[in-house]
């Protein structure tokens, strides 16, 4: 990483100081265990738990098949099959490399910084980012950690091309980036993006021989997660706000979510472990308030770049532009992933915020008055400091997937997911009555997810009552979409959980409205 060749003593102090303070506020993780997704991603995933997953986890989808097969994030799940080889069942560890993997982060934004604004920008963009709280949900949940390794080596990848030059080490981290997660792909716009934006840019020989090697890394890498995903019913989720709802309100709600998007990049001190419905809905109306403040947000971005581009301030417009570019895969925009809004996918994005704060502020801090610069650099620390205990204090919340559940709770009281998380509680609990009771409780509040039906017919089904089983199959037949695919993956993920006779019985289902819709 860059430090220069005159003062490296002083960009390793720079490294050490944020690399330190990284692992500070977020040292409380280490007594956090397993948590949500890391159960069926790492602590019951028998593909992890051997030698073998070190290979086989290029051949294999990021959820495992029961769990529908899908997403291709090979990299992270040959560390995740590293680390229970060298500590097996020991979460701590886990959560360790993780705050490795942020400290390297965090210490990767700092270097740039400097290098390109100097060395106040650095010491400001290393550790807005070490402390910013949006960050907890990727750093102390092991499986965030896709977000870590995919933006470190984005970071690098982005470093190489504009300040090396190099072709090959640069698609090498970004191909390692691809490989951890697939927001990642934004690479080539970025370096693309700071080309315009005034950053030294090669020949047009040379920009065309980047194009031609990342045109050939994107084919592979595509071709490579088709051949990976064929065998399986599901290959990509959807966010359950969309369904139902038309392209053109996909894009309406997803400009919407981001007034969510920038109050948590800017003022992130109410955080969520769930923005699902109804804490979130769907914009219907273009005279929505939540579309027109979204408007106004994407607007903003777009002006800000602008504006700072036209006044020569590369790093800032370029620090902006990386937010938006980020955010691109993710923004259900372009096209709609399974995700309204989710605070660990803002940790790609949030790199360029730091890196537009820290070099807005060493350049102003380089003319201002002595006085104005003390005062600036105590609301900074203050700043700093605040971002640090609000992430230490949230760092507990991923201790175990119950702590989770309790403040989905408590922050998303209207959501649906409340009732499907209590219902789990019950089912495990063997109450199913009461599991029943909650997943049709979870259903009224989303009746467009039809997966609540089918697993409420499956406790009808346990508690021998055949007509409400029925009842909730014949609602799923006449509102599902893609349903051969849908019951192929219920039934699958039934199988997996040990109701082989519900499985069974679904696949039965299915076979038979397939026959009668032939007849």
């Amino acid at each position: 990483m860059p430090g220069g060749t005159d003062d490296g003593a002083e960009a390793r102090r720079l490294a050490a100081a944020i690399a330190a303070l990284a692992v500070v506020v977020y040292v409380g993780a280490l007594a956090n265990g397993f948590a949500w997704d890391d159960v069926p991603l790492v602590e019951d995933n028998g593909l992890v738990h051997r030698v073998s997953g070190l290979w086989r986890a290029f051949t294999t989808p990021y959820w495992p098949p029961p769990r529908g097969g899908h997403l291709y994030r090979p990299l992270v799940v040959a560390t995740y099959t590293l680390d229970w080889l060298i500590a097996p069942w020991r979460a701590w560890w886990l959560h360790g490399v993780n705050i490795a993997w942020h400290a390297a982060t965090s210490v990767a934004v700092a270097l740039v910084a400097r290098r390109w604004a100097g060395a106040v920008a650095g010491i400001v963009a290393g550790a807005l980012f070490a402390v910013h709280p949006v960050h907890v949900e990727a750093v102390a949940n092991v499986v965030g950690r896709a977000e870590l390794v995919a933006a470190l080596f984005a970071i690098l990848a982005v470093w190489l091309a504009l300040e090396r030059d190099s072709l090959v080490w640069s698609s090498f981290a970004w191909t390692l980036g691809l490989l951890s997660k697939e927001n990642a792909v934004v690479v080539p716009a970025l370096i693309g993006a700071a080309w315009f934006l005034g950053f030294r840019r090669p020949a047009g020989r040379r920009i065309a021989a980047y194009v031609g090697v990342w045109c050939a890394i994107g084919i592979t890498w595509i071709v490579l997660r088709y051949l990976v995903f064929r065998p399986y019913p599901i290959t990509a989720g959807l966010a359950i706000v969309f369904l139902g709802q038309s392209p053109f309100g996909v894009r309406l709600t997803a400009i919407a979510a981001l007034t969510d998007v920038a109050r948590l990049l800017v003022f992130p001190w109410h955080l969520r472990a769930d923005y699902s419905p109804m804490e979130r809905t769907a914009v219907t109306s273009l005279a929505d308030p939540r579309l027109l403040a979204g408007l106004a947000c994407l607007v903003a971005w777009g002006a800000l770049v602008w504006w700072l581009w036209r006044r020569g301030r590369r790093v800032e417009a370029f620090g902006i532009a990386w937010i938006g570019i980020a955010l691109a895969p993710v923004a259900n925009l372009a096209f709609p992933v399974g995700v309204l809004v989710a605070e660990r996918t803002l940790y790609l994005p949030s790199v360029g915020l730091a890196l537009a704060a820290g070099a807005a502020f060493g350049a102003w801090r380089a003319t201002a008055a002595t006085n104005l610069r003390r005062v600036a650099d105590v609301a900074v620390a203050l700043v700093i400091v605040a971002g640090g205990v609000r992430s230490a204090l949230r760092v507990p919340v991923w201790e175990s997937t119950t702590t989770v559940y309790q403040s989905v709770v408590r922050d998303s009281p209207r959501s649906y997911f409340g009732p499907s998380i209590a219902a789990r509680y019950a089912e495990s609990e063997g109450r199913f009555a009461d599991a029943l009771e909650a997943y049709q409780r979870a259903a009224r509040i989303l009746p467009t997810d039809n997966r609540l039906n089918v697993r409420a017919a499956e406790l009808a089904y346990r508690l021998g009552r055949m007509s409400l089983v029925d009842s909730l199959i014949a609602h799923v037949d006449a509102t599902c979409v893609n349903c051969v695919t849908f019951y192929q993956a219920a039934a699958m993920e039934a199988r997996w959980r040990g109701r082989t006779a519900w499985s069974e019985w679904l696949l039965k289902h299915l076979a038979a409205e397939m026959a009668a819709r032939r007849s």
